[in-house]
């Protein structure tokens, strides 16, 4: 029986009780409706932000691997266009910067569906999935039809949305706009790290493809560009989220804590999770005594299986990085992993 350790990208889980594979819009709305009222149901698209426990899941896991893009409006100056929801986002970033539009260039490399990218609400590098979404096709839990939900519906904050706070269905494709600048450049470069990469100014732009592989070329040196010879590839990406907290409760951390503001009159912050973990003790490559188990050897926020890993042996990680930022700054990281049969 195919085991959530083949269907995830940290490898790791015990088995589903049954798996349908959707390979078009029809065939994922039939598998849908014909399961979720009677069966607990996970949709899963590549699987690289889930991990699920050892005993594995009680019900049906639905493989979302429906592709396209369609371009549904194109002006000259934005193109609108529709992806379904199986369609690989790092491929659908490629056929962006290879016609020219901008919008999604610092967002490649990022594993993962395009279905799935508004649930957690990606963003990378200064571009996030909101600013450029326009609604999405979504099937709800118990309905025969499809609906169309606007992105003012979605209920888009910080690496979250209505679909990770309890809304429950299937969403079929995703709508975007994306804009084509002059001569094939980019938007805006908005992300510090970024810019330096690049030898550029922040608001300074550049043609899209060498922003495509800069963006690369940073993600495989944090080990977030999946890799099956690299164990630092085996995991969810970023673990945890950088939390958001009150700029009075920053001012007791300490002077050279990462911070920067997030919304217009300054009174909440977003702190750098990576920093917090290194500087509670925590450091690359940590593993707990005898834990398959450990941190990333190129980045904090990454817990990996380096083989042979189990769930448990990954959360008791979680917990023991949790318990000892809390202890040092008083704040406990929440997952950014979507944790099924799973608790930390």
């Amino acid at each position: 029986m195919t085991s959530f350790a083949q269907l995830t990208t940290t490898k790791v889980g015990g088995s589903p009780r049954a798996l349908i594979e959707a390979t078009t819009r029809d065939e994922l709305i039939a598998a849908y409706s014909a399961t979720a009222s009677h069966h607990q149901v996970i949709v899963l698209g590549q699987g690289s932000n889930t991990v699920v426990g050892d005993e594995g899941f009680d019900g049906t896991v639905i493989l979302v691997r429906s592709q396209g893009i369609e371009i549904l409006r194109d002006n000259g100056n934005q193109v609108d266009v529709r992806v379904q929801a199986g369609h690989g986002w790092d491929d659908f970033v490629l056929w962006a910067v290879e016609q020219g539009l901008a919008g999604v260039e610092g967002m490649s490399g990022i594993p993962g569906t395009v279905g799935a990218a508004p649930v957690q609400n990606i963003g990378a590098y200064g571009q996030e999935l909101q600013s450029i979404t326009l609604g999405v096709d979504f099937l709800p839990e118990g309905a025969s039809e499809p609906e169309r939900m606007e992105v003012s519906e979605l209920g888009f904050a910080f690496r979250t949305s209505v679909f990770k706070q309890g809304l429950t269905g299937v969403i079929l494709s995703v709508d975007m706009r994306l804009s084509r600048p002059a001569g094939g450049l980019s938007e805006p470069i908005a992300y510090e790290q970024l810019a330096t990469a690049l030898n550029l100014r922040l608001g300074d732009t550049a043609p899209l493809t060498a922003v495509r592989e800069r963006v690369l070329e940073l993600r495989r040196s944090k080990g977030m560009l999946l890799d099956a010879n690299d164990p630092d590839t085996n995991s969810t990406g970023s673990f945890f989220m950088n939390p958001i907290v009150r700029a009075s409760f920053a001012l007791d951390l300490p002077l050279e804590a990462p911070r920067w503001p997030v919304d217009e009159d300054g009174k909440l912050v977003k702190l750098s999770a990576a920093w917090l973990i290194e500087n509670a003790g925590v450091t690359k490559g940590f593993a707990l005594p005898g834990s398959r188990a450990s941190v990333s050897t190129k980045h904090t926020l990454a817990l990996t299986n380096r083989g042979g890993a189990t769930t448990e042996e990954v959360l008791e990680l979680a917990r023991y990085i949790q318990a000892v930022v809390q202890s040092n700054f008083g704040l406990i990281l929440q997952p950014e992993a979507i944790l099924i049969n799973a608790e930390i």
